[in-house]
């Protein structure tokens, strides 16, 4: 049985290069995959939901209105003053207790 050793060294050149075929073929697809993601990274948005809209709105509100009734203060002053304003002993009684058990 023979063996012919003269084309050994030409099969591996073959092998090599069909290697390094390969491996630019799959660096290639690496960097195109990567420049893909780049796309899609570059494609980012923000969305605000309504009810985070409804709450800005809010907030906005808020800040421009007074945080006191100085009207409303004005005429309880009137009342206690001139002996108008009542209060009801039973009714306070009951919003403290209920105040505190919300605290809990």
């Amino acid at each position: 049985m023979a063996i012919n050793i003269n084309n050994l060294s030409n099969n591996s050149q073959i092998k090599t290069n069909v290697d390094l075929q390969s491996q630019v073929k799959e660096k290639a697809a690496q960097s195109t995959t990567s420049v893909e993601q780049a796309k899609v990274a570059n494609k980012d948005s923000v969305s605000i939901t309504a009810q985070a809209q409804k709450l800005t709105e809010l907030q906005k509100k808020a800040q421009g209105a007074p945080a006191v009734d100085v009207k409303k203060i004005a005429e309880m002053k009137k009342a206690i003053e001139s002996g108008e304003y009542k209060v009801n002993p039973e009714k306070l009684a009951a919003s403290l207790a209920k105040f505190e058990f919300d605290l809990v």
